[in-house]
């Protein structure tokens, strides 16, 4: 069957799609460049090319992500739950305080006072990828192994749905919060690169001050979601049996954790709680995918990418 750029049925759906989000952009504020910018690459993607197309549509479970951590702007977490910003700075300091001149310490804190240039450097190139590794990773099993790219596809959506879920019960000031404001609540403050800023200063760009000016969610440190990113991708990836890499994968997710906290982005609890997440959302994920319903929708799901 040749492939058809253009159907009445795709170009129908959409354009409903592509309404309907546009709708959704001015409920929750106005549309922004990044948005727009969305649209027309998943319009270019899912006409220019019938592997194009099927790429998209692959990834499309990452556009929801998006879309979803995007929509968070239209109801702040702060609305619905009282914001805890010193209970999980004295309980930090009472797990894993550090003595200093007989003075308790957070972890975060200890760091702040003993930086080093390396280590700026080495944190900040851990945690500018993040996002990209996890993608690529994805890349990689979406050319090799659809059906395995699926199952990462969606427990990655489904620990960023629990670990959203967990930010509205329990809204969490950063450690660098604390740093500006101190205990005192104030909303609608603007994110902050906290520690990654001195690799900014190094790099002489402002790749992580760009990048956090945009964060829809300052009080939302527990879990750390950073933290669970390579979990899964060390879990699929051994599920591959990529060998060697592993191990790659395993130094990833050793240097995100630690570069969470000596940024001054969280608490080792918050990285504790992002890695509990992961784990528990792969348990409750391993167990349901194999039942038949499950196998049915995700050969369904393939059989379109």
């Amino acid at each position: 069957m040749a492939f058809k750029r253009f159907t009445n049925k795709n170009v129908i759906t959409n354009t409903i799609l592509i309404t309907l989000y546009i709708l959704w952009t001015f409920i929750i504020g106005t549309i922004r460049q990044d948005q727009l910018l969305l649209i027309m690459l998943y319009l270019t993607c899912f006409y220019a090319h019938e592997k194009s197309r099927k790429f998209i549509i692959g990834f499309s479970i990452f556009i929801i992500y998006w879309i979803i951590y995007d929509s968070m702007r239209a109801l702040p977490n702060y609305e619905v739950s009282a914001v805890h910003i010193k209970e999980p700075y004295e309980f930090e300091k009472a797990m894993f305080g550090i003595s200093l001149n007989n003075i308790i310490l957070t972890p975060n804190e200890y760091f702040t006072i003993h930086t080093n240039r390396w280590l700026d450097i080495l944190t900040g190139l851990f945690y500018i990828n993040w996002v990209p590794i996890p993608l690529a990773f994805g890349v990689y099993l979406f050319v090799k192994d659809k059906i395995l790219f699926t199952k990462f596809s969606l427990t990655f959506l489904l620990v960023n749905i629990m670990g959203f879920i967990i930010y509205y019960i329990y809204p969490a000031a950063p450690p660098w919060y604390i740093d500006l404001y101190g205990f005192d609540l104030r909303l609608g403050v603007p994110g902050n690169s906290a520690g990654l800023a001195r690799f900014d200063e190094i790099m002489r760009l402002p790749i992580f001050d760009s990048i956090y000016n945009k964060n829809a969610n300052v009080l939302a440190a527990m879990p750390s979601l950073h933290s669970t990113y390579p979990v899964i991708v060390l879990f699929y990836a051994i599920k591959k049996k990529l060998g060697w890499i592993n191990i790659l994968f395993v130094i990833f997710m050793i240097g995100i954790w630690f570069s969470a906290v000596y940024s001054n982005h969280h608490y080792i609890i918050d990285v504790l709680m992002g890695i509990l997440v992961s784990f528990i959302v792969l348990l409750i994920f391993s167990y349901f995918v194999k039942k038949r319903w499950a196998v049915h929708l995700i050969n369904k799901y393939v059989s379109y990418i």
